[in-house]
Order: C-alpha cells, then structure tokens, then sequence
C-alpha cells in the first residue's frame, strides 16, 4: 500500500494493499478504501465512507463530510463510492442527515470538477456530472444520465435514465428517462435520441419511446388523462415501463414546457 509520508491515515481505516494515497491526503478512522483506488492528492475523506475499487480521486476533492443540513446534530451516516468512478478536483460528497441515512454515487461515473452531491443523494451507475453540477439533498440521478456544467437541481428532484440536461440549467421538476432537458427553469425540449442511440436502444424500443413521448408531451392533454392513454395503448418494451412507472411515481410532477 504506498502511502506519501505526508499523508496521514487513521490506524483502524481499512484500505486496501493495492490502494495509493498520494501527498497531504487525509483518511479518516471509519473509512473503507477497495482494491486501487487511487487518492491523487490533499484528497480528505471523513464519515462512515466507502471507496469501490478502481476508483480515481483526484486533489482537494472532499468526501464523506458532514451535511450542510443544519438539522444535523452528529448521527452516523453512511457514503458509498461504487467501482471505478472518477471524482475530479474539488468535489464534494456529503453524508446524510439523519441516523442511519446514505448518500451514493454509483459505479462507473465521471463527476467532473466543483460538483457537488448533498446529503441522501442517490447517483445511479455510469452518470456523468459536468463541472459545477450541483444536486441538492434527496436528488436521485438514475442509470447513465448526464448533467451538463453549471447545472442546479433542486432538493427531492429525480433525473431518469439516459436523459441529458443542458448547461446551466435549473432544475425544479422530474426529468423523465430518455429526455433532454434546458433552460431555466428546465423543461423537456424533446427525446435524447443520439443517447439512445449511443446506448443501441433496440429501434422498435425507440419507436414506442417516440410514441410516447408524442402522447405526454405532444397531444394537449394533462399528464394523467396522457398517461392513461399510454397505458391503453399496449406497448411492450421495457423502456416505456420505465418511462410509465417513473411518471406515475412522480412527487414533484414532470417537468413540461
């Protein structure tokens, strides 16, 4: 396990032999570093945080610290770090705020420099946050989404799969899977096509996403009546279950122009 001398690594943390943690590091008691993750360097890790092999933490990212909740008064709370996701410089990843409550980041992400992920968060696998993406508390980003830079969304809202969102947008509602999304506040523009493509959604997958997407967004009528719809129509594949599931389950209701 090379360790720089100028770091300093709690005794009773677990890191794994094959972990580097590089100069001015910081490794807390109650964390958890797997097989080669790499801290680069003045990389602060505190909490009850875990670390997924594989993982790339590069300088003065902090990770596993306390809320901003100024309800937190010191429970433990949880931060787990899937596999081989890359934090960049000054990230930050905060823990929850309740006894016993997580934030997560998935495996395989790209969160780029100055983002930041409140407390409860929940980052699906294979997301990418560009610079300065900012998730308030409760925000649950789903598989393969991508936040453009200088986004903000706000507390509770949810960001399907594979939908994308425009630089500096404000997000105040759900964005369903397979959306793009802009503007300020943000509203779905229309289907992330070339994600869907990029994913090699199969074609007639992609059809019945389109239909969809001309029922909810398209025909004049309020969600409800357009979901009720949707669901007369007898589709099949299971991207337009997800599409349906996530917008029946929506608290803040879907963002619409």
């Amino acid at each position: 396990m090379p360790v720089h001398p100028t770091a300093i690594v709690h005794p009773k943390a677990k890191i794994a032999e094959s972990a580097d943690i590089g100069p001015y590091c910081v490794v807390h008691e109650n964390v958890e570093l797997g097989e080669n993750v790499r801290l680069d360097s003045h990389v602060v890790v505190d909490g009850w945080t875990t670390i997924g092999e594989g993982c790339r933490i590069h300088p003065f990212a902090s990770i596993g610290g306390d809320t901003q909740d100024l309800k937190f008064k010191g429970e433990k709370t949880l931060v787990k770090i899937g596999a081989n996701t890359t934090l960049r410089e000054y990230v930050t990843v905060n823990g929850g705020t309740a006894e016993g409550t997580e934030t997560v980041v998935g495996s395989g992400c790209h969160i780029m420099a100055y983002a930041h992920v409140a407390h409860e968060c929940i980052v699906g696998n294979d997301v990418i946050i560009a610079n300065c993406g900012t998730l308030a508390g409760h925000v649950v980003v789903e598989d393969k989404a991508v936040i453009g830079g200088l986004v903000a969304i706000h507390q509770f809202c949810r960001i399907g799969e594979m939908s994308i969102i425009g630089g500096c947008s404000k997000v105040i509602q759900d964005i369903p899977p397979f959306m793009m999304a802009d503007g300020h506040p943000a509203v779905v523009r229309g289907l992330n096509l070339v994600g869907l493509k990029r994913r090699e959604i199969a074609s007639e997958s992609q059809k019945e996403i389109k239909q969809v997407f001309k029922t909810i967004y398209k025909s004049g009528a309020n969600t409800s009546n357009a979901l009720a719809e949707v669901k007369k129509q007898g589709f099949h594949s299971k991207e337009v279950e997800k599409l349906i599931e996530f917008i029946s389950t929506s608290q803040r209701g879907i963002s619409k122009p």
